[in-house]
């Protein structure tokens, strides 16, 4: 869970300074929420989970 968390709140603060710095535009952070939304609802959410999951495994294992 405090991975989920971590990932969405990374995700809110790039998608902050893309809104502020022109890069993105408020319709396009819309549609890539409700992609976000419906995307959960579906049985790719376990996939894509256990592969986020997985990747914070191998980036937190390693060492500088």
């Amino acid at each position: 869970m405090a991975i989920s968390i971590s990932v969405v709140l990374l995700l809110l603060v790039l998608a902050v300074i893309f809104l502020r710095n022109g890069g993105l535009k408020l319709s396009h952070a819309i549609v890539c929420a409700l992609l976000g939304f419906f995307l959960a609802g579906t049985s790719m959410a376990p996939t894509i989970q256990e592969g986020i999951a997985a990747t914070a495994n191998v980036v937190g294992s390693l060492r500088p």
